[in-house]
């Protein structure tokens, strides 16, 4: 009879890993809420034709693509973050299935829909091209790593399908952590200029990347027991 190899089931798992199963998703999605928050907000005034500021009048000018992406991020942040409760993937595999199918697609779009408005909406007062550059490089960094994760799935390869998806999935919270980033520096310093907010915005996203580097090579020294 052959032999194989898989992860421990929840059930096995010391308590704390149990506990962990499930306040990695809820810590995901209060991180996810604020955007999520003040994407339905700008929703609201986009559907309502106001109020229309300096810095609100580009998405009045052209809704769809600000459209697109409050939309895609909501499902991409609250369906990304329940992929990651250990037991709900374990007790019921064909719902995380088919909440994958949803999280690729929002993520691309999600992505995209960035891009587009990073290159053609007119930048803000403090957009610097430094910030501007970062925008590309991490919107570029989470097309590939959800490609890489769907490709690799594709070919049923489920550690690196983790690995990149969890890295695209880290790369698309950036705008929680930014919030814990810039934040603190509003409330102490005033709004920042161009080069603290560049270097505190990308500080949100290399905070994300360090930690979904460190579960991922966690995850992958995790120990494996034999089923026959």
């Amino acid at each position: 009879m052959t032999e194989s190899m898989e992860r421990p089931a929840l059930g096995s798992l010391p308590g704390r890993n149990r506990r962990a199963g499930r306040l990695v998703p809820a810590a995901l999605i209060a991180l996810s809420a604020v955007p999520v928050i003040a994407g339905s907000t700008r929703l609201g005034q986009l559907a309502g034709g106001g109020p229309i500021t300096h810095d609100s009048v580009r998405y009045f000018a052209t809704p769809a693509p600000v459209v697109a992406h409050i939309v895609s991020v909501t499902l991409f942040s609250i369906l990304g973050a329940l992929q990651f409760a250990h037991g709900l993937r374990r007790r019921r595999p064909a719902w995380h299935r088919t909440a994958g199918r949803l999280v690729v697609p929002s993520g691309l779009v999600s992505a995209v829909s960035g891009l587009w408005m990073t290159l053609f909406y007119p930048p803000l007062q403090n957009d610097s091209a430094l910030l501007v550059g970062l925008r590309l490089v991490f919107g570029t960094l989470m097309i590939v790593s959800l490609v890489l994760g769907f490709a690799a799935i594709r070919r049923r390869d489920v550690t690196r399908h983790r690995a990149w998806m969890t890295r695209g999935y880290a790369i698309g919270m950036g705008a929680g952590t930014q919030l814990l980033t810039v934040g603190p520096w509003v409330a102490l310093a005033g709004e920042p200029g161009p080069l603290p907010r560049a270097l505190l915005m990308g500080a949100g996203w290399v905070i994300n990347l360090a930690v979904a580097e460190w579960a991922v090579r966690r995850g992958s020294r995790l120990p494996y027991r034999r089923v026959r």
